[in-house]
């Protein structure tokens, strides 16, 4: 008994050790981070962007749309799901590498300003006290605006409006519920969902989105079948 303890202790001891070195390194990245540019300036350097848009003239069914798919839990949480991270964390603890994502539009919006894509657990915290200071300091929908015109769509459009002339050939507000629901697919995986490379694909994860906007309220079932019927 005395045996099994210890090694409870001794590994207890190990994670502590080794989960605060990774909040520690994760910290000193977003200092860093933030010390060359604050995230005001940041903020402030995106909305220069030409092709910036309000989300007030954004189609109100692709803000629906992108919440029920990417985040349904956006207007509930501080910048973390406690739910959907937990379960991500067990099974990258499991894998001994990050193969769940789990991230937040928060948490996305972070990473998208200042992190690259590189799957470092010590990313993952900086991107978190990224998240905890943009929820802090700014609205829902100001966070929101920021991730729908940053985030990549694919076919190298950057931002709903790019995204929306692109596919379309309309401004984001003229957007249709099926034009709407099909671009807040994109982002999970442009490359793989581009309607112009991969139309099968992309209808798959059309309907996935319809569906959530079902399970969320955002549309009826009627709806969804009037979009999948066209």
């Amino acid at each position: 008994m005395k045996f099994f303890k210890r090694l409870f202790f001794t590994i207890l001891i190990i994670t502590i050790i080794v989960v605060g070195s990774i909040v520690f390194m994760g910290y000193k990245m977003y200092e860093n981070a933030i010390s060359k540019t604050s995230i005001v300036d940041k903020i402030k350097e995106v909305k220069s962007n030409a092709d910036y848009v309000k989300i007030s003239d954004v189609s109100s069914d692709f803000v629906n749309a992108i919440v029920a798919i990417e985040d349904h839990r956006f207007y509930e949480h501080n910048g973390i799901d406690i739910i959907t991270t937990t379960r991500s964390m067990l099974e990258n603890i499991r894998k001994k590498d990050i193969v769940a994502g789990g991230s937040t539009i928060t948490q996305q919006t972070g990473r998208l300003l200042y992190f690259t894509q590189e799957q470092r657990f010590s990313r993952k915290v900086a991107e978190l006290f990224v998240a905890f200071n943009l929820e802090k300091n700014y609205s829902k929908e100001d966070i929101l605006e920021l991730y729908i015109n940053i985030i990549y769509y694919g076919d190298g459009y950057y931002g709903i409006r790019q995204a929306s002339l692109g596919y379309f050939g309309k401004e984001p507000k003229d957007l249709s519920l099926s034009e709407a629901s099909l671009l807040a697919g994109l982002p999970n995986a442009p490359s793989v969902y581009s309607p112009k490379k991969n139309p099968e694909l992309s209808k798959k994860r059309h309907s996935a989105v319809l569906n959530a906007m079902v399970k969320y309220n955002y549309i009826t079932e009627e709806q969804k079948n009037s979009v999948e019927n066209q």
